[in-house]
This record gives C-alpha cells, sequence and structure tokens, in this order.
C-alpha cells in the first residue's frame, strides 16, 4: 500500500474516495509496483551503469538487460499454491549447492537468519546497520526490490556494484545451465537469488550476512543454512495462507522451520496461538527461546530510530538481542546488552542511520510547487496496513507535522540535498492522499477499515498525482535516500 501526501495552498474539502488500482507484475518482482513506478524502471535501472571497455552505454545497458532477461526467464507461471512445479522440490536446492559448490562456503558464513510475517526485513535492516557500526563487513539479503534486482544485495551497507553483480550473476548462472535436466531443472526465480546471495557474500569474505526469509521458512530457499549463529522470529500474522496454513498456528510452525537444533532463537511478543506452537518447536530442538521486547525509546539518547513507526521499536528490540548474541557467540562480547542498560554507542549508531526504502518513508519534492511530500509503505497485509496507517496519521495529524518528522539527512548526503531537505517547512498541510495497492489481487474488503483508520486522523481525499512521483524516484537514489545531483 502506497501512501503519498500533497500539499496546496487552498485544501478542498476533504472526502475519502478510494480509487483501486489494478496492478500486475512486472520484470519478475515478488510484489507488483504500481504502474507509474513500473514506467520509469527501465531509466532508473541503467543509471549507474558504466561504460562498456571498448564499448558504448549502450552496449553496457544491453548487457545489464540480458541480464534482466535471463533473470525474468527463472519465473514460473504457476501461482505458489501449484505443487506440480518440478522445480518447486525442496530437495532441488542441495543440488544446486553441489553444482555451484557452496556447501563448504555456506558453512563457513556466520549467518544470522530472520523469519516473519511483518518486520523482517526491518530486523535485518536494524541488525546489519548496528553490526556494520561494529566494524564488521556485512552482507545483507533482503526482498523484494523496489526498483533494482541489485536492491537485494547489500555489502557493508550499499547495494551490490553493478560489475559485482553481473560477474556473480554469470557464475552462477552458466554453470546452473550446463548441470541442469529435464530431472533437475535451472532453480526458480527466488532461489536463484537466494543460491546468488550466498555465491556473493562467500567471495566477498563478510564477517557476517544477515538473511530475510523470502517465504514461511521450512522450505525456504535461506533455509538450506545448517548452523547459523542465531535465528530470529518477528511479528506473525495472516500472509501467504495458501500456501503457509489458516491458522496462526500453523503459520508460526512453517516460520519455526528455520529453528536449528541448539541453535538460540528469538523472538517478539506473539498471540497466544502462534507463541504456543514456536515455544513447542523450539523445545523439540532443545532451544530455549526467548522473548525480545520492544526497544526503550530512552536507550537512544534522544535520538530517533531511522526507520519510521512506533512498531519498528519492536523490529529494533528484535535485532538488538540477535546481535548481542551473534556478537557474543563468534567471540566478540563487546557486549553486556539488558533491557535496562544503555545501549553501546555503534548499537545506537547503528539503529539510527540504518536505511531501507519503502518502508514507512518520507520524501519531500523540493521541485514541486507546493513543497510535495510523499510517505512511502509497502504494507502487504491487514495488519501491515493498520500499521501504516497509524505511522501516516502520526506524521499528518496537524498543521506541524513536519517539524516532527523522523526524516534525517544521513551523513552521507551532499550538502546541496540537505539544504533542500531542510526547506521542507513545518507550514504543510495535508489536503489529497493517494493509494496504490501493491498486490496482484486486490481485495476491496481491506479498504474500508484502512479508510476508517486514517480518517479519523485527519482529512483526505484520494486523487493521482503521478508525474511527482516519478520524478521523485527517479531522483532519489535506493538504499541511502540521497538525491542524485544532476550534472
Amino acid at each position: 500500500m502506497w501512501f503519498l501526501a500533497l500539499k496546496f495552498p487552498n485544501p478542498p474539502i476533504p472526502i475519502p474516495i478510494p480509487i483501486p488500482i489494478p496492478i500486475s507484475s512486472s520484470l519478475g518482482l515478488h510484489f507488483s509496483t504500481p504502474p507509474l513506478i513500473s514506467q520509469i524502471l527501465s531509466s532508473i535501472q541503467i543509471k549507474n551503469i558504466p561504460m562498456a571497455e571498448g564499448g558504448s552505454m549502450e552496449s553496457a545497458a544491453g548487457r545489464y538487460q540480458s541480464t534482466l532477461d535471463a533473470l525474468s526467464s527463472l519465473i514460473t507461471k504457476k501461482s505458489r499454491a501449484d505443487k506440480s512445479n518440478k522445480g518447486d522440490r525442496y530437495d532441488l536446492l542441495f543440488d544446486y549447492l553441489k553444482i555451484l559448490e557452496l556447501d563448504e562456503a555456506i558453512s563457513q558464513l556466520k549467518i544470522i537468519h530472520v523469519a516473519g510475517t511483518k518486520g523482517k526485513g526491518s530486523t535485518c535492516t536494524f541488525a546489519e546497520s548496528i553490526l556494520r557500526n561494529c566494524g564488521f563487513r556485512t552482507g545483507l539479503f533482503t526482498s523484494p526490490h523496489l526498483i533494482d534486482v541489485r536492491e537485494r544485495f547489500r555489502l557493508d551497507g550499499l547495494e551490490i556494484s553493478e560489475e559485482k553483480f553481473l560477474e556473480y550473476f554469470w557464475w552462477c548462472y552458466d554453470r546452473l545451465k550446463e548441470k541442469t535436466n529435464d530431472d533437475v531443472p535451472m532453480p526458480t526465480y527466488f532461489r536463484f537469488l537466494a543460491l546468488l546471495a550466498f555465491k556473493i557474500f562467500a567471495a566477498e569474505q563478510v564477517d557476517v550476512a544477515i538473511l530475510e526469509v523470502g517465504l514461511g521458512g521450512r522450505f525456504d530457499a535461506t533455509n538450506v543454512v545448517k548452523k547459523p549463529i542465531v535465528c530470529g522470529i518477528s511479528s506473525l500474522g495472516y500472509d501467504h495462507m495458501e500456501i503457509l496454513g489458516n491458522t496462526l498456528g500453523e503459520i508460526a510452525g512453517e516460520k519455526a522451520g528455520i529453528f536449528k537444533h541448539e541453535i538460540p532463537a528469538f523472538t517478539v511478543p506473539q498471540p497466544d496461538e502462534a507463541m504456543h506452537v514456536l515455544e513447542e518447536k523450539a523445545s523439540k530442538l532443545n532451544i530455549n527461546l526467548q522473548v525480545a521486547h520492544p526497544l526503550d525509546a530512552n536507550l537512544l539518547n534522544g535520538l530517533k530510530l531511522a526507520l519510521e513507526g512506533e512498531h519498528q521499536y519492536l523490529n529494533a528490540g528484535l535485532a538488538i538481542a540477535l546481535c548481542s548474541t551473534w556478537l557474543q557467540r563468534t567471540g566478540h562480547p563487546i557486549i553486556n546488552f539488558n533491557q535496562t542498560g544503555p545501549l553501546p554507542e555503534p548499537f545506537i549508531k547503528g539503529l539510527t542511520t540504518a536505511s531501507l526504502q519503502g518502508r514507512a518513508q518520507i520524501v519531500p519534492d523540493i521541485e514541486s510547487p507546493g513543497n510535495l511530500v510523499f510517505y512511502l509503505d509497502g504494507a502487504h497485509s491487514p495488519e501491515s496496513m493498520e500499521a501504516c496507517a497509524r505511522w501516516f496519521s502520526l506524521c499528518t495529524r496537524d498543521d506541524n507535522h513536519l517539524s516532527n518528522l523522523n526524516y534525517q539527512p544521513q551523513q552521507h548526503m551532499d550538502e546541496g540535498s540537505k539544504k533542500d531537505t531542510a526547506q521542507v517547512s513545518a507550514s504543510r498541510r495535508l489536503s489529497l492522499c493517494q493509494t496504490y495497492p501493491c498486490i496482484t489481487r486486490l481485495d476491496p474488503r481491506l479498504y474500508p477499515q484502512l479508510i476508517l483508520k486514517l480518517i479519523c486522523h485527519g482529512n483526505l481525499v484520494f486523487k493521482e498525482h503521478g508525474k511527482a512521483l516519478c520524478r521523485v524516484i527517479k531522483e532519489w537514489s535506493p538504499v541511502t535516500r540521497t538525491k542524485l545531483v544532476k550534472k
């Protein structure tokens, strides 16, 4: 669900009018982007491509596009719930690992593995930022991506370069293409990306690899890891029920599939039904499942979490537990953290500078006449939509909302960008809002509840304002939220 807030000098009388927009998937995204964003994908994907050696920009762009085409060829047309696809057999993953000779390499990685319905991407992002600020070389694998598939692979906090992406992509793709056959077909889209992540992190010799589960846990492609350092389960809810089950207990059982014998595991407070199953699964593996509680905001020394929304304090608490355990188990006991004690400076810096596109993200458009402000979030479940609505309403409920934004220019932003951001004054008034449902099948039953949640906090009208959105997304680079300097 994408929210964008618009300011006009003389706000009209607000009337809530939902405009559902059917969206088709493009370029193999695991969730669909709005058509307006899809229209600019090609220009964004090639904006940083270097000149090909002895060639031209067109040849470099052509090579990158051929890579995307090869990746897209791995998308199956069958639904996830359709078990007839031979390439979906879980045991095939181990065949792929042998072909790529990754078994030993994976066993050497010091992995943090996180599953969950909501918040697992944010938890992984916080964890990566914390450990990077502790001085470790980090690898982060998340999904989905918003603009460019390279967003899924981060090294030391930055998405992998195109040069390295192309190198590792074709290294894996060519070997799999040569060795696969009718009995062992090419891996499907997400499985290939997970294998690619393992190759990248092993080759780049990261100190820690943080893996976000794609779907479920037990049969997820990331679950080939036999001995992670620590596992985490973020908030659970109803999602992908055609695969994971119709009850919270069944869903929790699938998520708990990432638990490994005697490997420490943490979760956040869960509904009783889900918690009972998690504890039962953990007990069978001789795991003392521990509950990580929300981070106390007072521990941040007056700073704010880099990711917006009250729910992020829950994800931050889980990330702290995972990182402190990782440090202790890998022989780096630089922290003896408890829920009431002070946070080490690297933890505070990591939590207050982490960056993740499309999660309760605020992006100002300085170039628009009314200084348009976009509020972006990729909520994909009823619970996530409620959390998103609460965040959005909190940010926009009064005339001074912009002065209270948790939008802090990153250290790596150029001075011009910082100045532009500062020019977004506190005198804005929200008058219009639009939602883009980022789902392949619209469920109109979700709209009334969401709209009522928004209306009770403010006055909204749903209306299209797409050109500015296209421009802002093109000008703000992934991951860093840094405005690109025009040349």
